[in-house]
């Protein structure tokens, strides 16, 4: 019961506090003005579970949010990886058989690269990638896959840190305005190289 008693005076307390000193600043600021007499505060008292109750309440709805934001970025985050790799298939549809094998990739990587267009010099090395790898059998294409699945699946082929070269720059494209330089372009590809390299060596042993 004491306890009970301390915690109401000593709300009360604060709040009293709060009023003299809010008088206190204005008399300090603006001394041609006189406050007006502040009653004392109420007796207010509120059961200590509401206040624990609000706080878990608010925690909650913030934690929801959150989990709801990352939902929304997730899910756009799958639907546009999966939509820029049908897009391309969807591209050259209507062009020959033979433009969309591995050659005719890496001849428009080629041509992009001549016209300076290393972001689409870019993408047709990592479609070539993708050709590379389901003409080989090693991995089938499938347009519903992401970057991140294919990261998984390549974990143990040769040269798999080229894979991930090339599936990393593909991300930035999808993901980012960045542009591609020359010299990251380079890279992307050294990287394709590795990778027929190391399917053509592949296909010798086999």
């Amino acid at each position: 019961m004491a306890a009970e008693q301390f915690q109401r005076s000593d709300f009360n307390w604060q709040i009293q506090q709060f009023f003299r000193r809010v008088g206190e600043w204005i008399e300090l600021r603006f001394p041609q003005v006189q406050p007006p007499n502040l009653p004392n505060a109420p007796n207010w008292w509120f059961p200590s579970w509401w206040l624990e109750a609000g706080f878990w309440v608010l925690v909650s709805l913030a934690v929801a949010w959150l989990g709801f934001q990352i939902y929304l970025w997730v899910r756009a985050y799958l639907n546009r990886n999966q939509a820029e790799i049908a897009k391309f298939f969807d591209r050259t549809a209507s062009q020959p058989e033979k433009e969309r094998t591995i050659a005719g990739w890496v001849k428009s990587a080629q041509e992009f690269q001549q016209q300076g267009n290393y972001r689409e010099a870019s993408r047709a090395l990592y479609m070539a990638m993708l050709q590379r790898l389901n003409e080989t059998k090693l991995i089938a294409i499938d347009k519903s896959r992401t970057d991140r699945e294919y990261s998984r699946l390549v974990q143990l082929l040769p040269q798999a840190e080229s894979y991930q070269m090339l599936l990393e720059t593909h991300e930035l494209l999808c993901f980012s305005d960045t542009p591609i330089s020359a010299e990251m372009f380079d890279r992307v590809q050294r990287a394709y190289g590795n990778i027929e390299r190391a399917t053509v060596d592949m296909a010798k042993m086999a």
